[in-house]
């Protein structure tokens, strides 16, 4: 017979060490995994009560320690881990291959026409903005009126930046148009991301002592975690959207494309997706998904108060979001 499993397994942490790259890397690699998507409610339940009940001492008949890390993994693909809440399908991380490689695939494909420009980057930013909703740090409410304006912002930032830096590249080389969606896509990011955590850069986020104990909410970490995450988007981008207008451009001087246009988009697609499935992780580990601030480095009310209830905390750790 096999001996139960041991209760001391810290599944509140991700199984890889996270002060290094690769551990992160390994770390976002399964977070990120597209096949994710697919899995059944049944399937996300079962891991849900699988790592709950491990949390409170209770191990299920014959399970492995492989099997949970891997029903770890699985909810935490789907379960915001500040609310506990299922998360909306398409605002997953592991939704972001799929969803991301069909829309900038699009983007980079029809950029030609101002129509198919502001179709797709409102496209793009409506699904930008469920994402950066969807991974929002923290467990504090988001009014309708902030989801609308950093909705509004975002969408208006990429469409005029598309816009203007397509009006401008009109009489240069095709190549150089070809990176237009990218510089909408970087611009956009500069705004969805900060309006969509408003709430967060208002009230702050939660912060928390080595030992996850709360220790208040702090502005200044939501500032950090925004910037960073701002980074990473942006670095997420720049593969996918930079490697494939360099080989599309070369492709459709190829006679196979000349008289097969039908493909363009296809290729675009799938260029675009393999770039993803390698840049989405990567881009991800740069900076530790608990990420932590010297106490000195917080607002002066909030130092003062964990100066007073914890007082040897020098560090604080908080949720950067995604």
């Amino acid at each position: 017979m096999s001996r139960d499993l041991p209760l001391d397994i810290n599944i509140k942490e991700p199984q890889w060490d996270q002060s290094t790259f690769v551990g992160r890397a390994k770390h976002f690699f399964t977070v990120t995994d597209p096949r994710n998507v697919l899995l059944s409610s049944a399937a996300l339940e079962d891991a849900r009560r699988i790592i709950v009940n491990y949390r409170a001492g209770i191990v299920s008949p014959g399970l492995t320690e492989d099997e949970l890390w891997r029903a770890k993994y699985i909810y935490d693909s789907a379960f915001h881990p500040d609310t506990g809440e299922k998360m909306f399908l398409i605002g997953r991380m592991s939704a972001q291959v799929p969803m991301n490689m069909t829309i900038t695939g699009c983007m980079l494909t029809f950029y030609r026409t101002t129509p198919a420009v502001v179709f797709w980057q409102w496209v793009n930013q409506s699904f930008n903005a469920i994402v950066n909703y969807t991974n929002r740090s923290g467990d504090a409410p988001i009014t309708v009126n902030q989801l609308g304006a950093a909705y509004v912002s975002a969408t208006t930032g990429a469409v005029v930046t598309a816009l203007g830096l397509k009006s401008l590249t009109k009489h240069l080389p095709a190549i150089i148009g070809r990176f237009v969606p990218f510089a909408a896509v970087a611009a956009a990011n500069c705004i969805n991301i900060p309006f969509m955590r408003q709430r967060e850069l208002k009230y702050g986020i939660p912060v928390t002592d080595e030992d996850g104990k709360r220790l208040g909410e702090s502005a200044k970490a939501a500032q950090q975690a925004i910037a960073q995450v701002v980074v990473s988007r942006i670095g997420m981008a720049v593969p996918a959207m930079a490697i494939p207008p360099v080989i599309m451009n070369a492709l459709e001087k190829s006679a196979f494309l000349k008289r097969f246009p039908v493909f363009n988009a296809p290729i675009q697609v799938g260029l675009v997706g393999f770039c993803l499935v390698f840049a989405t992780p990567l881009c991800c580990a740069l900076f530790p998904q608990k990420s932590s601030m010297k106490v000195s480095s917080l607002e002066p009310e909030l130092q003062a108060l964990i100066q007073e209830n914890s007082p040897h905390t020098h560090t604080v750790y908080f949720n950067k979001g995604l």
